[in-house]
């Protein structure tokens, strides 16, 4: 009972930073400065480098970050850079995690650590667009953080891999920092922000509940 309401509350933190992003990235940037930077860089490197976290910020982290920096307080192309790399290295470990442990997690039933579903959910995404798959994860949550398992699980070709991520990690930041930077200081998005990151949320989530209805049309069908 006690560690239910210990998940209930993070889970409350969790999804108050994620809605009120702007008030807690402006206080963020107010109390830390210069290492707003590394807080973004962990937070981005764990989002998409550790399968336990895949509730974290992600595209509405970048656009917010963006606006801020549109508006003088973070420089847009030291959160391109910085950004990239922890983008780029998360999936790198996430990739050689699954590579050494994730054949004996993904094949075992019970998985406390794990939702199995994800999983599953993620490894018929690489049955379907194979190797664009981590390039098309990075726009999806969730799946964005269990591709790059996936891909280590199913041993793909490393190489094969780096350049998937490294273009995959380069336009998912440039595409929603960016985003924010041109348009996240527009007086109608500004007043309106926590909507605009509802509808980032939304949008990002679409493609992959559209395709799990689909997929669950096709099982009932069978």
């Amino acid at each position: 009972m006690e560690l239910l309401t210990t998940l209930l509350q993070f889970a409350k933190i969790v999804i108050d930073f994620i809605i009120h992003i702007d008030v807690h990235l402006s206080e963020i940037i107010q109390s830390y400065g210069v290492w707003t930077y590394l807080i973004l860089f962990l937070i981005i490197f764990c989002e998409t480098g550790l399968v336990v976290t895949p509730f974290l910020p992600g595209d509405s982290l970048l656009f917010a970050a963006g606006a801020f920096a549109a508006r003088g307080d973070l420089n847009v192309l030291w959160l391109f850079i910085l950004l990239s790399i922890a983008a780029i290295l998360g999936d790198t470990a996430n990739y050689w995690i699954g590579n050494i442990v994730g054949p004996r997690v993904f094949h075992q039933e019970h998985v406390k650590f794990l939702n199995k579903e994800y999983l599953n959910r993620t490894h018929q995404f690489f049955e379907k667009y194979g190797g664009k798959t981590i390039i098309i994860a990075r726009f999806i949550p969730i799946i964005r953080t269990f591709a790059p398992f996936v891909a280590g699980i199913g041993s793909m070709t490393y190489i094969r891999f780096i350049s998937y991520n490294v273009i995959g990690g380069i336009v998912w930041i440039a595409s929603f920092a960016f985003a924010g930077y041109y348009f996240g200081n527009i007086p109608l998005v500004k007043k309106n922000f926590t909507l605009v990151i509802f509808a980032i949320i939304i949008i990002s989530i679409l493609p992959g509940v559209i395709e799990f209805m689909r997929q669950h049309k096709l099982h009932k069908k069978k």
